[in-house]
């Protein structure tokens, strides 16, 4: 699935902690629009990443890895982390307007092209695709 013939070489980037975030959206946003998606869509796929490893420092321990490539015709993501694949909707329902959280996976699946989770031998993954 994830490692296997990318039409690109995966660029790994591991995040521990919060200060990680700025560097991982501008990293996604700078491969995204080098590999031919518009600014307005690399900075959703940004956003989608952003969201994802939101999720994972505050929802599992030792951070977790993106990694990223482009395929032809799309840009592919994969954040990796030791959190458990809960079944979710999909695509994830927007919470109410007065709901404390839950509007992240919601957020991704509406801004993405493709969402999905799966478990390997080492990690959850989710992966999201974007089309260029």
């Amino acid at each position: 699935m994830s490692t296997e013939r990318h039409a690109t070489e995966p660029h790994r980037v591991p995040y521990r902690e919060a200060g990680d975030l700025g560097t991982l959206r501008t990293y996604v946003t700078s491969y995204a629009e080098k590999a031919g998606l518009p600014a307005s869509r690399s900075g959703l796929l940004a956003l989608a990443v952003s969201e994802l490893a939101t999720n994972t420092l505050m929802y599992t321990a030792g951070g977790g890895t993106m990694v990223l490539w482009a395929e032809p015709g799309e840009i592919v993501c994969e954040l990796h982390d030791q959190g458990p694949v809960a079944s979710r909707p999909a695509p994830a329902l927007m919470p109410a307007a007065d709901a404390p959280s839950g509007r992240g996976l919601a957020i991704v699946d509406e801004v993405c092209d493709e969402v999905r989770t799966y478990r390997t031998d080492q990690s959850t993954v989710v992966q999201v695709r974007m089309r260029l």
